[in-house]
């Protein structure tokens, strides 16, 4: 049976049953709609005086249509705050003055402003990435966001890392989750608690106020012998999460976390297994866009071994990367990832991002750079000027970025014995290609797959969730999947398994 003319149905419409916080909100494909309401007086001065304190400030907040009052608003962060736009980031706590209020069972989401990213989209395509490899880290999405009544530009809404966040990804909530803030080096500095809580923000069980697995921790990571370090650092972190977060963050060169800066990450005390999990945070100047003094074209070709100077002021990665070991267990992390890392794997959904918010971020008035330049950076490095403002000089394309990136990545892990950044695949008669991949209606066509072998096609949206699975008797070299028009848009993992091996490939709904 050929499929040339009449597709195999397999996907049809469907209802997302959100089983866990924020699963309906983050996996929609849609730009969210978010209002706040202030009944204060000269609000706008308040908040500004309320971030100096620190404080939430009372305001009704509605949520695509869902109205949630007496919440809890705040303006966050530093850099982003103190840009010279009035489009000011923001955190909202919907339980804070109302017990258990919240939104798709979350209670708290925080408003990014786009700092220092013409292209709207660094946040997302880093977040999206992290969560599709199953990298700990936050979910995002986009937002109008109006205020009294004044829309106030395109933002992205990220999940909160919480212990809401933690109990869906680990199953419990009951350890320490420290914020490596501003300074989260982990140097070892002395056995008391005052000389770390400076450098770290402890975001759990504040009343108990207890460190000590802390510095348990930091103390071991800077004093276990190099000799044991293979086997005896695994009894205080989790390194599988580690490498990952490493890998995750060189590939995308996202300097302002713990591989550059020494912050923007949490690590969790996971009462399940007793280590401590790294999680991702604060990602919006991923594409080389924190520079830490370097040229664009350094940035594009970082070393997978980039340690910044002093090298003991890092010392997880100074540690780790004078082993043989973990030179080497860090270099096969990259190579697993960097099939993914792709313009053949990330144009479509850049494209389908940039057209559901296009209209939204020209409408923003208030936002840093221009439509034109919104426009370009997609594809194209930039080299902006924006008076008085730390969020010129030179940007790169994103486009332009993953191309530069991966050449660069594919060239330094030849010396580590990843010769082929292609994933492994099932044997085929001819180019392994699934097209259109970005799709209105119709049907999906999936090329070159050996014509002897049963297929099992399993289907994921962007949650990770399975949606379907069907199983393909081969008897030509083209497989066709209709496509209902009625499925939600979004993006979606397609999996190809047979006895011989497996291939993956993605596609949008639009």
């Amino acid at each position: 049976m050929k499929f040339h003319f009449s597709c195999l149905f397999v996907l049809s419409a469907f209802s997302a049953y959100a089983q866990d916080p924020g699963d309906d909100f983050f996996a929609q494909w849609k730009v969210h709609d978010i209002r706040f309401e202030f009944h204060q007086t000269g609000f706008w001065d308040s908040l500004k005086q309320n971030y100096t304190l620190d404080v939430y400030m009372q305001a009704d907040v509605m949520i695509d249509g869902k109205s949630y009052h007496n919440s809890g608003v705040k303006f966050k962060d530093n850099s982003s705050y103190n840009n010279a736009s009035n489009k000011k980031p923001f955190r909202i706590d919907l339980a804070k003055y109302v017990d258990g209020q919240s939104h798709d069972d979350l209670k708290k989401i925080v408003l990014n402003n786009g700092f220092k990213d013409p292209s709207f989209l660094r946040e997302k395509m880093m977040l999206d990435f992290l969560y599709d490899h199953g990298i700990a880290g936050p979910r995002c999405g986009f937002a109008r966001l109006y205020i009294n009544g004044e829309y106030r530009g395109l933002y992205t809404v990220v999940e909160d890392v919480n212990k809401t966040f933690l109990e869906d990804r680990y199953g419990n909530k009951d350890g320490n989750l420290f914020k490596g803030d501003p300074r989260g080096t982990l140097v070892y500095k002395g056995s008391s608690p005052s000389l770390y809580s400076s450098d770290y923000e402890l975001k759990t069980n504040e009343k108990e106020n207890d460190w000590s697995d802390l510095i348990r921790f930091v103390d071991a990571l800077n004093r276990i012998p190099s000799a044991q370090l293979k086997d005896s650092l695994a009894t205080y972190m989790n390194t599988d999460s580690w490498l990952d977060y490493w890998a995750a963050h060189n590939i995308f060169v996202n300097l302002d976390s713990y591989i550059g800066s020494g912050h923007n990450y949490f690590i969790y005390h996971n009462t399940d297994s007793d280590q401590f999990d790294w999680i991702s945070w604060d990602v919006n100047e991923a594409f080389g866009n924190f520079q830490m003094g370097q040229s664009l074209t350094n940035l594009k070709n970082l070393a997978i071994g980039y340690i910044p100077t002093p090298t003991t002021q890092r010392p997880v990665m100074n540690r780790l990367w004078g082993e043989s070991y973990w030179k080497q267990a860090l270099a096969d992390r990259i190579c697993a990832l960097l099939p993914d890392f792709s313009n053949e794997k990330l144009n479509a959904r850049i494209d389908s991002l940039a057209n559901l918010i296009r209209q939204d971020v020209y409408a923003d008035t208030y936002k840093t750079y221009s439509n034109a330049q919104f426009e370009q950076n997609l594809s194209q490095d930039l080299n902006i000027t924006v008076p008085g403002s730390p969020a010129g000089g030179m940007v790169a394309g994103i486009k332009s970025f993953i191309n530069d990136r991966r050449t660069s990545l594919t060239g330094q892990l030849k010396a580590f014995g990843c010769i082929s950044t292609d994933q492994e695949a099932i044997s085929g008669t001819g180019v392994q290609k699934l097209y259109p991949s970005l799709l209105r209606s119709g049907c999906l066509y999936i090329t070159g797959i050996d014509i002897d072998k049963d297929i099992r096609i399993e289907i994921f949206n962007a949650t990770g969730a399975a949606i379907h699975a069907v199983l393909v008797q081969k008897t030509t070299d083209l497989i066709s999947l209709s496509i209902d028009p009625q499925v939600p848009p979004g993006y979606y993992l397609v999996n190809c398994i047979s006895g011989n091996g497996s291939k993956s490939f993605s596609f949008v709904k639009e």
